[in-house]
This record gives structure tokens, sequence and C-alpha cells, in this order.
């Protein structure tokens, strides 16, 4: 769109990144992303996907002290906090439901005619996820598990305050092996936000915040 924002340290005022604010086509591009991805990731069994998720799990206990220090410039929170909470949880999460994957099935109905009757659990497509400033990768995690674990896709907008880690967090996924797309992030205010929620190829929305935010 050509407008960006500046992100600060919240402890001194310090600079520590400009963004480009997302326009309408960038959410366009990131949704159309996303459906393209989704298709390959879906078409993975549950192992493949666990997999994929257990690498970007031992990704983010590796750098945890790295994360922990942008996370703590970026919200404030006490370094001793953002290392031993918020990392460590999303990985966790992460964990859970990579353990999770391979035992999504459906369930057969037995009945006393010929007739077969059965359930199919197949995954709703691409996800819009908004996140909270206070938790930026913890949250970001949450949400990524059990949409990835499942086979969907997520097009994720962290908040405009603390937008830093998700950046992380998308590149130790494809690090990891995620297929391009499946996990994007678009970078903005509350605009972007109603975007993501209003548009048609988005399947379901997982959002965090204040009641009246949600209402909008």
């Amino acid at each position: 769109s050509g407008e960006t924002f500046t992100v600060t340290n919240p402890y001194d005022g310090s600079l520590l990144a400009t963004i480009g604010q997302a326009s309408q086509a960038d959410v366009d591009s990131a949704v159309q992303a996303a459906q393209r991805g989704q298709r390959e990731w879906a078409a993975m069994t549950g192992m493949e996907r666990s997999r994929i998720l257990l690498r970007a799990v031992a990704l983010l206990r590796e750098r945890n002290d790295e994360l922990a220090e942008l996370e703590t410039r970026n919200t404030g929170k006490p370094i001793s906090e953002t290392a031993s909470v918020d990392i460590v949880t999303g990985a966790d999460a992460l964990e859970y439901y990579a353990g999770l994957a391979p035992a999504i099935e459906g369930s057969q109905i037995p009945l006393r005619d010929t007739r077969l009757v059965y359930t199919r659990r197949e995954p709703l497509g691409v996800i819009g996820a908004i996140g909270a400033w206070n938790y930026p990768i913890q949250i970001a995690c949450w949400k990524a598990a059990p949409a990835l674990a499942a086979g969907n896709a997520i097009v994720f907008k962290p908040s405009e305050v603390t937008p830093l880690t998700a950046l992380k967090l998308a590149e130790i996924f494809t690090e990891a092996g995620l297929p391009d797309g499946v996990f994007n992030v678009v970078q903005g205010d509350g605009r972007v936000g109603a975007m993501l929620t209003e548009h048609e190829g988005i399947a379901k929305v997982s959002f965090t915040g204040e009641v009246g935010t949600g209402d909008a």
C-alpha cells in the first residue's frame, strides 16, 4: 500500500522496525497463496504434517533465547518471562497438536441394514487469525497448532504493536518444511484485520482481543 508504521521498544522508545501496512491487494495475495499451499498441505498424511510441525518445535526450542530477547524488546516484558513462558508454551502447543495430527479420523456408524454410514474429518481451508499484543508468539503458535495439524492454512495478522516474532515464526515454519503459503503473515492495524475477516476466501476466523474490537 506504500503506508508504513513503526515498531518501538516500550522500555526506551527506541525504533525496532518500520513495517509496511498491508493493502487489500496484499491480503488477497496472502489468501490466494494460502489456498494454493493448503491443497498441498491437506494432501499430506497426518504423520507427514506431524513431522514438519515437530521440526518447527525443535527450532523454536533451539532459538528460545533469541526469540525471547526479541519478544522482550517488542513487548517490554522481562526476559525472565519471555524466556520461560512465551516461547516455551508456544512450542508446547505445537508439539501437542503435532501428536494429534496422525490421529485425526472419521467414524463408522453400524446399522442393521446394508447401508454404510460414516463421517470424514476434512480441513476447512484457509483460517484467518488475529493475534494480540501481549503474548505475540505464544498466541500465534496457539492459533497455528490446531489449524495446521488438521490440514488448514493460516493467514495471521499480529498486533501492529508487537508484530516482529510472527515473522520469525513464519521463517521457522518455512525452514521446518511447511509448504509455501501455508502460514502467511499480513501486517497492519484493524483495517487489515477487517479485510481478513471479511474476505470470501477465509473459511474461519480465530480472534484474540477485546470485545469492542471483536464487535467491530
